[in-house]
């Protein structure tokens, strides 16, 4: 249905070298949409890159926890009729062991990066009337599990400040909602990193999901409603998407 197209629409995409932000790349660009993404990897962004459907497409990798990387960035984008900020990192840690610097790294790129991207573009004029500006966030937001103070925090904040931004952007029409999606299967909970969620902690959550742990592509579909014109009447909301 045209209502589900993208055709006339371009979308930055954060965080586009793995997982969801891979997954809604590649979703958007079948959809007819011309996508722009962004990523640290510049070896994983290009495989992205190389499996987009169409002509048009961008890509530029990029640190936007690096203030002058995040204005070459910006510096090179089109007119947005769109953004959803993938970029994240999950990082589970007790509370008794958290230290400033794992506040600072967290929030760093949880929260400030989208918050400071969005204002930038909005000062620049870079995002359109009716866009829509999509955030990720997490049902651990809502249902806590051991370890995920910091990750839960920065994400319910980043939840505060969509709904902020939705009602000041009213008047030029311009969307902002959220993602509150459950556990996904992508490499931040199978990678052997800091970032990895540890095993005791996965196997407590792996019992919340009957309907089993999402996959990218389940997220991508939310992500091209948000997109997409039939989401026009829907603003300052966040979405479920919990597999329960």
């Amino acid at each position: 249905m045209k209502i589900f197209s993208l055709s006339d629409k371009t979308i930055l995409i954060t965080g586009a070298s793995s997982g969801i932000g891979k997954e809604a790349s590649i979703f958007i660009s079948q959809a007819g949409g011309t996508v722009f993404i962004t990523g640290r990897d510049e070896e994983r962004l290009r495989e992205t890159f190389d499996r987009l459907e169409g002509a048009g497409h961008g890509m530029k990798t990029a640190d936007l926890t690096v203030e002058r990387e995040m204005e070459a960035l910006i510096g090179e984008l089109p007119p947005l009729n769109g953004i959803v900020h993938c970029a994240g990192i999950v990082g589970p840690l007790p509370v008794k062991f958290i230290l400033q610097e794992h506040i600072d790294r967290m929030f760093s790129i949880n929260y400030i990066v989208p918050v400071n991207l969005t204002g930038k573009l909005l000062r620049k004029k870079k995002i359109v009337e009716g866009a829509s500006i999509l955030f990720m966030s997490t049902i651990a937001t809502k249902n806590p599990y051991f370890g995920g103070a910091l990750y839960s925090g920065s994400k319910a904040a980043l939840e505060a400040y969509a709904k902020t931004l939705a009602l000041e952007q009213v008047g030029k029409g311009i969307r902002a909602n959220c993602l509150m999606a459950g556990l996904v299967d992508t490499p931040m909970i199978e990678s052997p990193s800091e970032e990895a969620m540890q095993e005791e902690a996965l196997e407590r959550y792996l019992k919340r999901y009957p309907l089993g742990v999402g996959k990218p592509e389940d997220v991508a579909g939310a992500i091209l409603y948000f997109l997409s014109d039939a989401s026009t009447w829907v603003s300052g909301t966040t979405l479920i998407l919990g597999g329960e």
